[in-house]
C-alpha cells in the first residue's frame, strides 16, 4: 500500500506540473486522501509485537537524578504520620541507585508475549499470553493505580499453565493484560475523554480484535470500574466478572444495616474509619490538580517514590512494612515503569476524568459476578448487598 501511494503521488506530481487545472488538483487530493485513509485504516487494525527495551540514557539519567536527591526536613519522631517516612525513603532510594537492576526486571517482563495496537486514537500496550491447553478460556485482567500491567506477572504462569503449578488443565486461561491509556507503555492521551466508559470500550474492541467472542474479565481499583463497565457494555461477550474492589450499596438505604451481622457491621465501621479524608488526600489531588502534581513527580524520582510507595504501605496487609508483601525489586520495577514512560501525570489525570467528566453510574451487572473481599481491604461489603 505504501508503494502504491508513493507511485501515485509521484505520477500525479509529474502530470500536475504541466496541468495546473484546479479540477485536477482537487482530484489528486481526493485520490491521495483515499489511499492514505485506506492505509491508515489498515495500520490501525495491526497488532505489532512489542519488547521492553529502555534506552540506557534514560536509566543513566535516573541514576544521576537519584544521586542529586534533596530531602526535605522532617520533625523528630514523626514516623509515617505525615506521609512517607524519610528513613525508609532514603533506604529505598539508595537501593534504587546502587543495587536495583532494571535489566533483570526487563527480562522477566519480556518472557511474556507483548504487543501494541491502535484503538480510538491511542496505542494500547498489552500482554497476550496464550495457554497451550486447547480449551483454555480467554481472560482480560485490568490493573489500577498505583500499579501497572506488571502487577499480574506472578499470576500469568498459573493461569496459562495450571498443570505446572499443581492445577488442572480445565482451569487454563488465555490471558490478556492491557495497560490503561495513560499508564505504562500505552499512549498518554492528548485530549480529555478517556475515562472508565471509553477505556472499557477500547478493551472490548481489543478482545474482539484478538478474536475472542466470549471471555472473562477481572479487575481491581480503577480496573474494577473498567471491568464492571465492560461487563455492562459487552454483556453478550463477557461470560463472567471477578472484582477485588467491591462496590455496592444497601438494598434499603433507609436501613443500611438490615441483614448484616454484628461482625460485618463492626468490620465495615473499622474500614470506614480508615478510609478518611486524610487517606483519600491523594485522590483529591489527582482529581483536582493532577498537572500541578505532575511537575514534581515527573521531575523527581524521590518524589515519585514517596507518592507511590507510601500508598503501597498504607493499603497492603503488611503491618506497616510493605516489604513483607513486596520486595524492593518489585516496588522499584513499578516506579521505574512510571518514571521512564513519564506516565505519573497522565495516570493521575484519570481521576480528574472521573471527577469532572463522570460516567453515569453503571446499571446492574447482569453477567455472573464474584467479588473477593478482604478484611484489610479499603472497603468491605456484605453478601446482603449483592
Amino acid at each position: 500500500m505504501r508503494l502504491i501511494i508513493s507511485l501515485t503521488i509521484g505520477f500525479l506530481m509529474i502530470v500536475g506540473a504541466g496541468l495546473p487545472t484546479p479540477g485536477l488538483v482537487s482530484s489528486t487530493q481526493v485520490i491521495i486522501t483515499a489511499f492514505a485513509s485506506e492505509n491508515q485504516g489498515l495500520a490501525d487494525l495491526q497488532i505489532e509485537p512489542f519488547t521492553i527495551d529502555l534506552p540506557e540514557a534514560a536509566l543513566e539519567d535516573l541514576q544521576e537524578r537519584l544521586a542529586r536527591t534533596r530531602m526535605p526536613d522532617e520533625p523528630n519522631g514523626v514516623g509515617w504520620m505525615l506521609g512517607m517516612n524519610q528513613a525508609y525513603l532514603r533506604q529505598l532510594l539508595d537501593y534504587w541507585q546502587h543495587d536495583f537492576d532494571w535489566r533483570v526486571q526487563e527480562r522477566r517482563l519480556n518472557q511474556f508475549e507483548q504487543f501494541k495496537t491502535r484503538i480510538d486514537g491511542v496505542d494500547i500496550h498489552f500482554i497476550h499470553q496464550r495457554s497451550t491447553e486447547p480449551d483454555a478460556f480467554p481472560l482480560i485482567l485490568t490493573h489500577g493505580w498505583p500499579g501497572s500491567f506488571a502487577e499480574f506477572s506472578k499470576v500469568i504462569g498459573p493461569l496459562t499453565d495450571p498443570i505446572k503449578y499443581g492445577g488442572r488443565a480445565e482451569d487454563a486461561f488465555h490471558v490478556v493484560v492491557p495497560s490503561i491509556p495513560g499508564y505504562g507503555f500505552s499512549d498518554r492521551p492528548r485530549e480529555f475523554g478517556y475515562g472508565r466508559e471509553r477505556t472499557a470500550t477500547i478493551f472490548g474492541q481489543l478482545m474482539s480484535r484478538l478474536g475472542y467472542d466470549q471471555y472473562g474479565a477481572q479487575g481491581g481499583d480503577l480496573g474494577a470500574g473498567i471491568s464492571r463497565q465492560l461487563a455492562i457494555d459487552y454483556f453478550d461477550h463477557v461470560a463472567g466478572l471477578h472484582l477485588n474492589l467491591c462496590s455496592a450499596g444497601p438494598p434499603d438505604p433507609e436501613n443500611p444495616n438490615e441483614g448484616l451481622t454484628a461482625d460485618e457491621i463492626a468490620l465495615m465501621d473499622e474500614r470506614a474509619a480508615f478510609w478518611t479524608e486524610e487517606e483519600r488526600g491523594y485522590s483529591h489531588m489527582h482529581g483536582t490538580q493532577p498537572q500541578t502534581l505532575g511537575y514534581g513527580l515527573n521531575d523527581s524520582p524521590a518524589g515519585l517514590a514517596a507518592w507511590i510507595v507510601e500508598k503501597y504501605r498504607s493499603w497492603c496487609d503488611c503491618e506497616g512494612n510493605p516489604e513483607t508483601k513486596f520486595s524492593k525489586d518489585e516496588l522499584l520495577m513499578t516506579l521505574t515503569i512510571y518514571w521512564v514512560t513519564q506516565t505519573v501525570t497522565s495516570a493521575a489525570r484519570y481521576y480528574y476524568e472521573g471527577r469532572h467528566n463522570p460516567t453515569p453510574e453503571p446499571n446492574r451487572v447482569e453477567v455472573p459476578t464474584a467479588c473477593a473481599a478482604f478484611s484489610e481491604g479499603v472497603s468491605v461489603y456484605s453478601t446482603a448487598m449483592a
